[in-house]
């Protein structure tokens, strides 16, 4: 099991081209282990900066936080 914390906020693409923000939240169990829960946001962006701007406004993201895979 690898224990790379994934950055919180995920930016990817949708079938349809649209941009999709996907919080992550992490926490740990009794042995150390990350258990990772993902939510998929349900708005729709044009571009990956305007998901970015979602982040920052909403969900107080700092640069860095963003991962794109």
């Amino acid at each position: 099991m690898s224990h790379d914390i994934p950055r919180p906020y995920l930016v990817a693409r949708d079938t349809e081209g649209n941009f999709r923000l996907t919080v992550r939240d992490v926490r740990y169990n009794s042995q150390g282990y990350p258990i990772i829960t993902a939510t998929l946001q349900s708005e729709l962006f044009k571009t990956a900066t305007a998901a970015k701007n979602h982040a920052r406004e909403h969900f107080n993201a700092q640069p860095g936080q963003y991962a794109t895979k």
